[in-house]
């Protein structure tokens, strides 16, 4: 995946297509991770100032949703899913094993609503079903 580097215009930028939404701190955190890869770290004063919040609300926002990441992404990014429905279809063993091949590529998440097809992995925002170690390698091509 290419991101745009970080850059205080752009993002500034990117905020003001948010001015007029609701409880747009989650919003502005997703779209700076879309735009950029991660949310750099001065996103979170500029967000705070931006939408008259203070830096400790967007902080607790950006520190609870696991999916929000404050460093710049690896080449590739695996996601595999771990909730119930996936973890009656054997997803524990494909976790073990694609952590061991792939190491720090590898995050958990929960639940990509594609249950029935389960287990289920995204692979640089490329949606996997029946995964495996060799059907996620396959999507870096």
């Amino acid at each position: 995946m290419k991101f745009t580097p970080w850059s205080q215009d752009v993002a500034l930028a990117l905020l003001a297509t948010l001015r007029e939404e609701k409880g747009p701190v989650l919003m502005a955190l997703q779209l700076m991770q879309k735009e950029f890869g991660y949310v750099d770290p001065a996103c979170v004063g500029l967000i705070a100032h931006f939408f008259n919040k203070s830096r400790a609300d967007v902080h607790g926002v950006l520190t609870f949703y696991h999916d929000l990441r404050t460093t710049p992404p690896l080449e590739h990014q695996i996601s595999i899913c771990v909730a119930e429905a996936c973890q009656a279809v054997g997803v524990r063993t494909l976790a073990k094993e694609a952590k061991a091949r792939f190491g720090d590529m590898v995050n958990d998440s929960f639940c990509f609503g594609n249950c029935a097809l389960g287990p289920t992995a995204m692979v640089d925002g490329k949606l996997i079903g029946r995964a495996t170690v060799g059907k996620i390698e396959s999507a870096f091509q």
